[in-house]
């Protein structure tokens, strides 16, 4: 999860994003590399002492600031299609969970065993344990097998929602009378959280998301037990 002066991204969960970690950081490159070249030629105008009052035009200078930022743009924009589809890829899933989207909760179903079904709602200030997380914290988690392809599916009951959990790189918006989905692949065991990124209302903000990772022996045990 996201801590006190954290400014770069989550370690990531999932292979996505570890692909989005990579995509950023190239792209970042691009951008330090173009600023120190832009920076440079800024700076050196102010020691430029050459006065040409006869150039009315240079053919080959303009050839290359046109068809220079064309090339860094393509490098860019491949390795940003090739995730784009990566990120739209629905593998087989081994497990399906719904996602309904309320004012202010989760309703959560596992329409494969049983069709177990709960609400998620935030576990108030006063009524939180002394190792939970303000604001963050659940009353019910989502318990889900590691290593396992999982596919969600996310809509809404009233307004437009959206289930976010930036450590595994998921985003997906929950639409009234629409389902999404999306998959996700969850490599290591521990404790995710996210929130609704979706100005949905007064109380929007309160809308957190826990996931609980375990191998895949303890969620067939939990899942007995439900």
């Amino acid at each position: 999860m996201s801590t006190w002066a954290n400014l770069g991204l989550q370690d990531s969960a999932s292979p996505l994003m570890e692909q989005l970690i990579f995509f950023h950081d190239h792209a970042l490159l691009i951008l330090v590399m173009i600023t120190v070249l832009v920076g440079y030629l800024m700076f050196m105008l102010f020691f430029n002492n050459y006065v040409n009052r006869f150039l009315l035009h240079g053919q080959l200078i303009e050839m290359i600031w046109t068809i220079l930022p064309a090339i860094i743009l393509l490098f860019i924009a491949l390795p940003s299609l090739r995730l784009l589809y990566l990120l739209d890829e629905i593998n087989e899933p081994s497990v399906t969970l719904k996602s309904i989207g309320h004012q202010w909760y989760w309703s959560y179903e596992y329409s494969d065993f049983n069709n177990i079904e709960f609400d998620s709602y935030m576990i108030p200030t006063n009524e939180l344990a002394n190792d939970g997380f303000r604001l963050l914290d659940v009353d019910n988690r989502i318990v889900l097998p590691m290593n396992s392809q999982i596919r969600i599916l996310v809509t809404a009951a009233d307004v437009i929602h959206s289930w976010t959990i930036p450590a595994l790189g998921v985003k997906v918006d929950g639409t009234p009378g629409r389902l999404n989905q999306t998959n996700f692949f969850i490599n290591r065991p521990g404790l995710f959280y996210g929130q609704c990124s979706e100005i949905c209302g007064a109380n929007h903000s309160f809308m957190p998301i826990v996931i609980e990772s375990v191998p895949v022996n303890y969620f067939i045990k939990w899942i007995s037990s439900n």
